[in-house]
């Protein structure tokens, strides 16, 4: 009876840690188009992604952010491309962003995902349990 106790008991504690092991999953909000801005972003993810191997990380830009994806005037093209790489890292432009500014695929840099709206896409994440940062100054 007592190795049965202690096997429920364990049971019943190995099941309360894994419950309190929520996977961390954070979404950046980037629209600035100032270059610190941009740079912090990039800073951020980085060092966030580093530090936490297992979690998950979207920077979602759009509005006045839209230089920050453009391969001829992006300050962060490079870092931006080696952590798009990453399969925890994912880089989103907003496609209506792009419309407004006459943007076409071949100017953006490799390894971004389109979305139709990036203000809906940050909206899902967040309903799906994601936490949000907001870059800016």
């Amino acid at each position: 009876m007592k190795k049965y106790i202690t096997l429920v008991l364990a049971f019943f504690f190995a099941l309360n840690l894994s419950a309190q092991e929520k996977p961390v999953k954070i979404v950046f909000d980037v629209t600035s188009s100032d270059a610190k801005v941009h740079q912090a972003a990039i800073r951020h993810v980085k060092f966030m992604s580093q530090a936490y191997a297992d979690a998950q990380f979207e920077v979602v830009m759009y509005s006045g952010s839209i230089d920050m994806v453009l391969k001829d005037k992006s300050s962060v093209a490079e870092d931006l491309e080696a952590l798009a790489k990453n399969e925890n890292i994912t880089f989103v432009v907003c496609q209506g962003t792009m419309k407004r500014h006459k943007i076409s695929d071949d100017q953006l840099i490799p390894g971004l995902v389109q979305v139709p709206d990036g203000i809906l896409e940050i909206i899902m994440k967040q309903a799906d349990g994601w936490g949000y940062i907001k870059e800016g100054q």
